[in-house]
């Protein structure tokens, strides 16, 4: 008697290993369909990445036997039909955390219930089900702290799924990728990212290879030195899931008691607190957790906040994080707190408007990380930063980027300044200026606002909230 057949929806989850979907309908044995339906809400550099990825994952399931079913659409419509079309008894997914997905998978189910058809929705895109990790009250976690704690107590699970030796494929229509129009063509800005990433699972396991051999060991301090490669640059193979969060935990901590491993861990257990929180606070893109921000005087300006996106703001380490960011899709960690915080306190630009610049233009776009971390700055999230935490940006570049040579690489204008006056051009000597070839308002723009009337703009801002 032959055995049924399955179907398996790839999202958030665009790999072989570890992939409990993935695992529970090729080991079940019998034919599988494997599907990716586009997710529409993708900005134009994460359309970019996922382009590369599914065709990296199509050559993968390929090469094992099996086939990569694309369709474009509403998957309400789509995965009922399909797996009606194919006769299969069950259709398995990653479980996901996004509040649009989760409404989805409420009305999926009873699609697929009203035809005889299971869906199975599986634990794979973060460490603990979203469920798990809660106070001994039995309610969720607002602090980073305690949650951390909690989650070291609990233990990562040391299963993990393995590779797929065969798939049986079962052949279904498919869109062809080209025909989605996810890279970009005129004008085709993405030079810098091809030149920066290999999306796909194989890229994911260099680049944790490399990472391991070597750079985590000093993790703890190089990871906050932009000029310094010592990052793992994982952040969007795991928010594509051609990594799992699990591979990364277990990992990181097979390097011993090292300093750097355990401050990579932490890093991956913040991951886990903005899924915990997105799961609370299922808008936490646009509305701030702490309500008292929604009367927060934000000063709305587009000339200003284009000049912010464009990396034209007149403060140098800004403006390096905003053209590594434009060139790369990407931009170091530090950096983002501090552009972040340039733009919602010395300007007094809505947060929202930083995370959708950063939605559009991350290739480690992320729901939950890019909410929180966006909320986190501007003081009106979850364990968020103190109000009077006002990054300076200038010592803030002396102390992590002293040499400039981060702002060197992006800012070339300013190239020929001594690490005395990179940082903060306007105080240099017009002499030295010139002799830079630095013409400030010509070749480099002034700064857009004062750097200390820009403090207390936003101190008075706030005092307004009696925070």
């Amino acid at each position: 008697m032959s055995q049924p057949v399955k179907l398996m929806w790839f999202r958030g989850d665009l790999r072989l290993t570890d992939n409990p979907a993935l695992h529970a309908v090729c080991a079940a044995g019998g034919p599988v369909a494997l599907l990716y339906v586009l997710d529409e809400r993708a900005g134009a550099a994460s359309r970019w990445w996922l382009h590369h990825s599914l065709s990296a994952l199509a050559q993968d399931i390929e090469s094992l036997g099996g086939h990569l079913i694309l369709r474009q659409g509403d998957p309400l419509t789509i995965i009922p039909a399909l797996a009606t079309e194919i006769g299969a008894g069950a259709v398995h997914v990653a479980r996901a955390f996004e509040p649009a997905h989760r409404a989805l998978d409420r009305a999926l189910d009873t699609a697929l219930k009203s035809r005889g058809i299971a869906l199975h929705r599986h634990h794979s895109l973060s460490l603990f089900p979203p469920e798990r990790i809660v106070t001994k009250a039995g309610t969720p976690y607002g602090v980073f702290t305690p949650f951390s704690k909690a989650c070291l107590a609990a233990g990562v699970p040391e299963e993990v799924c393995p590779r797929p030796a065969r798939i049986q494929g079962v052949p279904a229509p498919s869109d062809d990728l080209a025909s989605w129009a996810l890279l970009p063509t005129h004008p085709d800005w993405a030079g810098g990212l091809r030149a920066a990433w290999q999306p796909g699972e194989a890229g994911a396991r260099h680049n944790l290879a490399a990472f391991l051999a070597g750079p985590i060991q000093a993790y703890s301090t190089a990871r906050d030195l932009p000029g310094h490669p010592g990052t793992s640059k994982l952040s969007p193979h795991i928010h594509f899931g051609e990594i799992s969060p699990r591979q990364l935990w277990h990992s990181a901590a097979s390097q011993g008691e090292s300093k750097g491993g355990a401050t990579y861990l932490k890093e991956l257990l913040w991951r886990e607190f903005s899924l915990h929180l997105l799961w609370q606070h299922p808008n936490i893109r646009t509305c701030p957790i702490r309500p008292e921000f929604e009367r927060f005087p934000w000063h709305a300006d587009t000339a200003t906040l284009r000049a912010w996106q464009r990396g034209r703001t007149g403060v140098p380490i800004v403006d390096a994080g905003m053209r590594q960011l434009w060139q790369t899709g990407w931009m170091h960690n530090r950096v983002r707190m501090i552009c972040a915080s340039y733009l919602v306190k010395h300007l007094l630009i809505p947060w929202q408007s930083g995370e959708a610049w950063f939605w559009d233009t991350l290739v480690d776009a992320d729901e939950a990380a890019n909410g929180a971390s966006w909320q986190w700055v501007a003081g009106c999230g979850a364990d968020a930063a103190p109000y009077f935490r006002i990054f300076n940006p200038v010592l803030q570049g002396q102390k992590f980027d002293p040499e400039g040579t981060y702002i060197r690489r992006f800012v070339p204008e300013l190239a020929k300044l001594p690490a005395a006056c990179v940082h903060a051009p306007w105080l240099a000597p017009p002499a030295l200026l010139a002799a830079a070839g630095v013409r400030l308002g010509t070749t480099y723009p002034r700064p857009l606002a004062d750097l200390a009337e820009g403090r207390a703009r936003a101190l008075a801002a706030f005092a307004t909230l009696k925070v």
